[in-house]
């Protein structure tokens, strides 16, 4: 089977790419995939979240394993085929590519086809907007519906405590 995926850049301009790809291949391949359609060296960490309808992120599948011991909770691409991850009814996914960077994607699976003799996979169906120089700014900001600090304290003089106390 082969999967049909748009790969969106999580940016306010649109920048997307449609991707057409084995649904036999590893997350590792689709992660080589990504790097290639977006002009990326692919020499950074990068790993994939599943996540529900709204894109909440869940659980993460990394390309190489990071823990100090080498043993680890987290799957690795290598070992999962993207038939495993990506489905009808799990149809996204979250891509975060240099964790320095923090290029975030949303993938997204269009369409299931059968596969086309002679045709070689993966392949690039549909490329728009161009990658900016530098990654679209995060706004990590709390939620409005949680209480905000008291900041209230005019000056801290009047709580009894020690200012010495080491």
């Amino acid at each position: 089977m082969i999967y049909k995926i748009r790969i969106i850049l999580d940016a306010k301009d649109d920048v997307f790419r449609d991707v057409e790809i084995e649904a036999q291949n590893t997350l590792e391949d689709f992660h080589n995939t990504i790097t290639q359609a977006f002009g990326f060296l692919g020499s950074e960490m990068a790993s994939f979240y599943t996540c529900d309808e709204e894109w909440n992120q869940d659980q993460e599948i990394a390309l190489f394993d990071m823990s100090e011991n080498g043993i680890s909770d987290v799957r690795l691409m290598n070992e999962v085929l993207l038939e495993d991850i990506l489905t009808e009814n799990t149809p996204k996914l979250i891509y975060v590519y240099d964790f320095l960077s923090m290029w975030t994607f949303f993938v997204e699976l269009a369409d299931i086809e059968d596969n086309d003799e002679g045709k070689a996979y993966p392949n690039i169906l549909f490329s728009f907007g161009e990658l900016p120089d530098s990654p679209p700014e995060k706004n990590f900001e709390a939620d409005d519906s949680e209480e905000e600090l008291d900041d209230s304290f005019e000056s801290y003089d009047d709580l009894d405590f020690d200012e010495n106390w080491n």
